[in-house]
């Protein structure tokens, strides 16, 4: 490993961490033809360090790298034995999940406990999870005729090609490389260029864990350079994209350009909460203020538009406030820190016009809508009342904390609102009454619906959109049909 590839980061808290800077090729880290990317800390507005990106040469040496691994090695290794290499990978990550937390912090801006206690410990979970499955994927036999055997096969796709987006770097990326890894396939992931830095350290994680050389190799780069290169090659069998509806449809031109190769796409989202009157107010506050403002705001499923009935509008408005209140905005490395910085200058301009927009709309400012300090990419958590569902700011995926508040007078008009979308990807209903959960979970057009509940995640269920918020499903036994083909064979049993 060449010794300019290491870079010493001091963090806040006076602790060091040494960081990777090159692109993880067929179990080495190596430089990049691609131009030098500095990533920013959204906290201080600093540079951190500047790391290597993928050109097009750089794209086709992984993939091949992936394909030769695949077909020489990685095919033929048993599945218990995958297994056991995923779980290995897993317990590594539980040794340094602090160092995997805190560089997510420094690098993306989130609390750092969160990025411990949640995003890190979930993927650890999702590994153990996929690597139990690992030697349980297998088809069926088949009844014909008597002369004839048939049996299906559930077949590896080969070269998995994967764009994960900056908001959750470590999570998106687990969602991805357990079940392809789990159904036997090579994997080559790009990166945000915006944050890179904890997939190095998992990179480190999967070379220490004894995965052969060019099962997982790990890229950064531009969309438009390094990720286009990707979806355009001949060599990748699917690609697995989390980010922009925009850039989900240019992968799917580049799918039908190449080799026509399978998609899987999960893009953006403007779900609706529900409160219906009959709610548990107190609870319906709780659930749908974490439904918003968890991660900054900056989740595809977040609960942005919340509709409540206009007979309790004003007690669950006041309800929310208060929990809003008590957000603590500040450093991501202090513990009681909720909600840190946007990700970068980009996003912090994105999400004040919107605010902007919206008082321009008519909308009224309830709480909120400024720059918080001085310093960072800081933005209050904000709050809309008195919107309408045509407004642009409860249409667009604003992917900031703010909330667009709209009443309703029937259960039918909530979700004549809800499904007033382009999009499809989550949606929530508080209310006591089964009939109404039953009735609000069939008919809303949306991937995954919470009831009392919101933004909760789990390994074994699957996650999803509907509409312009794409389509295949992450999680669950759902994702290892994404990562897998079926294959029929039928013998002639005459002949035998």
């Amino acid at each position: 490993m060449a010794s300019q590839d290491i870079q010493t980061i001091r963090l806040t808290t006076g602790k060091e961490l040494k960081v990777h800077t090159y692109l993880f090729i067929n179990n080495e880290f190596v430089p990049g033809h691609g131009p030098l990317i500095e990533t920013i800390n959204p906290a201080t507005e600093e540079v951190i360090c500047a790391v290597h990106s993928a050109d097009e040469q750089d794209v086709d040496a992984a993939v091949k790298s992936a394909d030769k691994c695949f077909n020489e090695t990685w095919r033929k290794v048993a599945p218990a034995e995958r297994a056991l290499l995923i779980n290995k990978l897993a317990d590594l990550m539980e040794r340094d999940k602090d160092e995997l937390a805190a560089l997510d912090a420094l690098d993306n801006g989130k609390a750092f406990t969160v990025a411990r206690d949640c995003d890190i410990t979930d993927s650890i979970a999702c590994y153990r999870y996929f690597a139990g499955w690992a030697d349980k994927i297998h088809g069926k036999t088949i009844d014909t005729t008597f002369d004839k055997w048939c049996y299906t096969r559930h077949e590896p796709l080969g070269v998995v090609g994967a764009v994960i987006p900056w908001n959750y770097p470590i999570m998106m990326g687990a969602w991805k490389f357990a079940p392809a890894l789990a159904a036997g396939n090579c994997i080559v992931m790009k990166t945000s260029e915006i944050t890179p830095l904890s997939a190095y350290k998992f990179a480190d994680l999967v070379k220490e864990a004894g995965f052969p050389a060019g099962v997982v190799n790990i890229i950064t780069g531009y969309g438009h350079t390094a990720g286009a290169a990707l979806a355009n090659h001949k060599l990748v069998g699917k690609m697995a994209f989390t980010g922009s509806t925009l850039t989900g449809r240019k992968i799917m031109e580049s799918s039908s350009h190449s080799n026509l190769k399978k998609l899987q796409l999960e893009l953006g989202g403007k779900s609706a909460q529900i409160v219906c009157a009959d709610a548990d107010l107190e609870n319906a506050a709780i659930q749908a203020h974490g439904g918003i403002f968890n991660n900054h705001g900056q989740s595809c499923n977040a609960g942005s538009r919340i509709l409540v009935d206009e007979k309790v509008h004003d007690k669950f408005l006041e309800l929310f406030l208060k929990h809003t209140k008590d957000i603590v905005v500040g450093d991501p490395f202090a513990e009681d820190t909720f909600q840190g910085p946007q990700i970068n200058k980009a996003q912090f301009d994105k999400i004040m016009n919107y605010i902007e927009i919206g008082q321009k709309e008519g909308a009224t400012l309830y709480y909120g809508g400024k720059r918080h300090g001085d310093k960072g990419y800081y933005i209050q958590p904000t709050i809309f009342t008195d919107c309408k569902n045509d407004m642009r700011i409860s249409r667009e995926e604003i992917f900031g904390p703010v909330v667009v508040i709209i009443k309703f007078k029937t259960v039918e008009e909530a979700l004549e609102i809800a499904n007033d979308s382009d999009y499809g990807l989550a949606g929530g209903v508080y209310t006591t009454n089964l009939d109404t959960a039953i009735k609000v979970s069939n008919e809303l057009k949306a991937g995954t619906v919470w009831v009392n509940c919101f933004d909760v995640f789990d390994q074994s269920t699957p996650f999803g959109g509907y509409k312009q918020s794409g389509f295949g499903k992450e999680l669950g036994k759902y994702a290892l049909q994404e990562y897998t083909q079926v294959k029929v064979v039928k013998i002639l049993r005459t002949q035998l």
